[in-house]
């Protein structure tokens, strides 16, 4: 089952409203939000790190970027680095590489949000594919993905304006 089918059955099994927009392919933060025509600060980014070989979660708006400094604190590790496509796809087998969706609680990893993103209403996120977007209520999310908040983002300026 495709990630978007499967993200889907598990939003309506737990009663959680949704919404699907479809857009253009768009691959980056920034090509992200303006396909669907918000700023990237509205935009939910996922980021996988392998921290001393195990691979965490990291969800942020994607105005910002991950301050790596910071999670080494965070996760207690001694060696933090991006995963690359190949932790990406034999994790994610069901998603496009680079569009996983912040439900890291399904794919059995630990999932950490950004403040940033815990103080808004909903996110905008991609759902394993790179032609849409799914929006839910912030308060949902966190409700079925219990997700460790921190501060770890640090500011991209240019995506802070809308896209």
């Amino acid at each position: 089952m495709a990630c978007l089918e499967t993200l889907t059955a598990y939003l309506q099994s737990n009663s959680i409203p949704f919404t699907i927009q479809h857009h253009q392919a768009a691959f980056t933060a920034r090509e992200v939000a303006a396909a669907s025509h918000l700023p990237a600060i509205l935009t939910t980014k996922v980021v996988i790190v392998s921290a001393d070989d195990k691979l965490v979660m990291l969800v942020l708006p994607a105005a910002y970027r991950v301050d790596l400094s910071r999670i080494y604190p965070l996760l207690g590790a001694h060696f933090v680095r991006l995963a690359d496509e190949r932790d990406l796809a034999a994790t994610f087998p069901d998603c496009a590489i680079g569009a996983m969706p912040p439900f890291g609680n399904l794919y059995g990893m630990p999932v950490y949000v950004d403040t940033k993103l815990a103080a808004q209403t909903q996110m905008t996120f991609q759902p394993g594919s790179h032609t849409e977007t799914m929006t839910i209520a912030y308060a949902d999310y966190a409700r079925l993905v219990q997700p460790n908040v921190a501060d770890f983002a640090g500011e991209l300026h240019e995506l802070t304006t809308p896209a």
